[in-house]
């Protein structure tokens, strides 16, 4: 599977705020099905908490129809967020979205509505500033 656009973008805005890239474009199976998410991530809170571990699937919805896109992006999420839970249950999974995308698209009340009824957690980033905008948990 190729990289997202901004793959390389989310990686360094992440790096920024202090994570370390455990792995990029991480194949694993859980029987028949096989996954890629693009990064899988880990960062030292405190350590009477222990490490945060995420696992980003970097999205950028570069198409005519944002919203056969946003369709695929909710049933991939869907899927690798079961499949985490079987195979790397410490992993929180997010979704990587360019600010642009969340400031236009990602309003509208049908989206939002998917958002909050799913509790999908979003990370919004700059492309061109390469740092994350906001954490939607």
């Amino acid at each position: 599977m190729a990289r997202d656009t901004y793959h390389d973008a989310v990686r360094r805005a992440l790096e920024k705020e202090g994570w370390t890239i455990t792995d990029e474009q991480y194949k694993f199976s859980t029987g028949e099905a096989s996954f890629e998410i693009d990064l899988f991530a880990e960062k030292l809170i405190v350590a009477e908490r222990g490490n945060d571990k995420i696992a980003v699937e970097v999205k950028s919805f570069r198409s005519q129809s944002p919203m056969n896109k946003f369709h695929e992006a909710v049933g991939q999420y869907d899927n690798y967020l079961f499949a985490l839970e079987e195979y790397a249950p410490e992993r929180i999974l997010y979704l990587a979205l360019p600010i642009d995308l969340w400031e236009t698209f990602f309003q509208k009340p049908f989206v939002q509505l998917v958002i909050s009824r799913k509790r999908m957690r979003l990370i919004i980033y700059d492309q061109n500033a390469e740092t994350i905008e906001k954490w939607i948990r």
